[in-house]
């Protein structure tokens, strides 16, 4: 089984940059996209053989996720059924017969962390969700978690200690997350691999001198290790700011 999951930073814009070539070479089981930024009907992408899930954002042009899966889900939820957190089209669960498949696009913390104390607010919610859900069968969660976890996992970690997605906070947070059983797959295979980034800034040719964050992610709940088989990133593909992340199983 084959997971994709890419932050296209704008699916329309996405679309005009190969975004359909890729998908259908990647010929994903689930290909999961996040910060879609568009409303429903304003894009015509209904891919054959494959079942279309939208979360969209209240305002318009904003955030937004999507899921499309070969397989017709059980149940399908937007959301963690809690308003203050459900406005921004951020999560979509996705229920089969042996697991949960849920995207997400956590928020961001923003310059200044203007919105650091909401993040911590969503981080404990969303685990408390995460973990209702492995009550039931096993999950795996990918997206952008707008974080990098360790050190390895941005190229200049001492400079960037204390900005958005660096915060002692957020990192605490998914530690916090991995301890309750979770998986980080790509950390799971590749643990001291570096170099390996998922985002890099518009800004001073970051992309072309790989100076990047690996912040988008496939986590696995433990249920699931005996089951994992790679995990990797793929940053030739353009078209976002972000590349996309993948996730095997057997």
């Amino acid at each position: 089984m084959k997971l994709i999951s890419w932050n296209v930073n704008g699916l329309r814009a996405c679309v005009k940059k190969g975004f359909e070539d890729y998908f259908k070479e990647a010929d994903a089981d689930f290909f999961c996209l996040q910060e879609t930024k568009l409303q429903e009907g304003q894009i015509d992408f209904a891919p054959e053989g494959y079942h279309s899930y939208w979360n969209y954002a209240e305002k318009k042009g904003y955030s937004g996720t999507a899921v499309f899966a070969k397989q017709e889900a059980q149940e399908v939820r937007y959301g963690m059924g809690i308003p203050e957190h459900d406005t921004e089209g951020r999560l979509i669960t996705l229920k089969y017969p042996e697991f949960f498949v849920c995207t997400v696009y956590t928020p961001n913390a923003q310059r200044e962390l203007t919105r650091l104390s909401y993040r911590m607010e969503w981080e404990d919610a969303f685990r408390e969700y995460l973990n209702t859900l492995r009550k039931e069968k096993p999950v795996i969660v990918c997206g952008d978690m707008n974080v990098a976890h360790r050190e390895i996992d941005l190229k200049n970690p001492k400079t960037n200690r204390g900005n958005a997605g660096f915060t002692d906070e957020e990192r605490e947070k998914f530690g916090i997350l991995l301890d309750t059983g979770w998986i980080d797959t790509f950390r799971h295979f590749y643990p001291d691999l570096e170099g390996a980034y998922s985002w890099w800034s518009y800004m001073g040719r970051a992309r072309e001198k790989n100076v990047g964050w690996r912040i988008d992610y496939f986590l696995a709940s433990a249920e699931l290790s005996d089951r994992l088989q790679d995990a990797s990133i793929h940053p030739e593909i353009m078209g976002s700011d972000h590349c996309p992340v993948e996730l095997r199983l057997t």
